[in-house]
């Protein structure tokens, strides 16, 4: 029930997909890097065919986040014209970094195909010289697609549907909401006082002797 609650909360699958997508295809460009300095050693061979699979494995990925990602673009509300261009600036982004990742799983995959799959040395040097390029714009897609939840807000519940019947909480420790332990509760406009009180009590005013023997010595003068 509660996995069921989690994912209406999640707009679409794109925040699933992407995690995916940016893990096989960092730890690609990572190895195809690294394989340019390990080449003399016994387990080169080991290393190249682990960073093909990822390149190969994250394209399919990137193309079903990219998918998503049209659908989140689409569905998640936006109301400002700021979010509306760091939407479209993430987007521009996204497509361009899976377009370049797809094109290098196709030289790569029909390289291996072919029987071609180690390259000439310029050859490896230009593949791994984009490879990394193509990392660097995978960085910035994954920081701008960031900013629009953490910054822009976007695809997260309003805090003020949350803090409803929960905890407000703060630097200096935290309220319950609706009951704000360090605030006296204060006192009803038409409240009875301390005097008000004691005469509904039926306590005696001090003053009132005082009245009703000058009341009395009124009446006896004017006697």
């Amino acid at each position: 029930m509660d996995m069921m609650m989690n994912m209406e909360i999640i707009p679409n699958w794109h925040p699933i997909l992407v995690h995916f997508t940016i893990a096989l295809l960092s730890v690609s460009v990572a190895l195809f890097i690294a394989e340019l300095f390990v080449r003399n050693r016994s387990w080169h061979k080991q290393l190249v065919t682990v960073a093909r699979w990822n390149l190969w494995l994250g394209a399919l990925s990137a193309i079903a986040t990219v998918i998503a990602g049209f659908y989140a673009f689409n569905s998640v509300p936006h109301s400002s014209e700021h979010q509306h261009l760091a939407m479209l600036d993430h987007r521009v982004w996204a497509l361009s970094t899976a377009a370049l990742f797809v094109l290098l799983a196709i030289w790569s995959f029909s390289a291996t195909l072919r029987g071609k799959a180690d390259f000439k040395k310029k050859t490896n040097l230009i593949f791994v010289g984009l490879m990394t390029v193509a990392g660097l714009m995978l960085a910035t897609t994954g920081y701008k697609g960031a900013e629009l939840v953490y910054r822009h807000g976007l695809g997260v519940i309003p805090m003020q549907m949350n803090m409803a019947g929960g905890h407000n909480h703060s630097h200096g420790g935290h309220d319950h909401a609706g009951h704000d332990h360090g605030a006296e509760t204060p006192e009803p406009s038409g409240g009875h006082d301390e005097s008000s009180e004691h005469d509904h009590n039926g306590m005696p005013d001090m003053e009132m002797p005082d009245m009703e023997e000058s009341g009395h010595d009124h009446g006896a003068h004017k006697h």
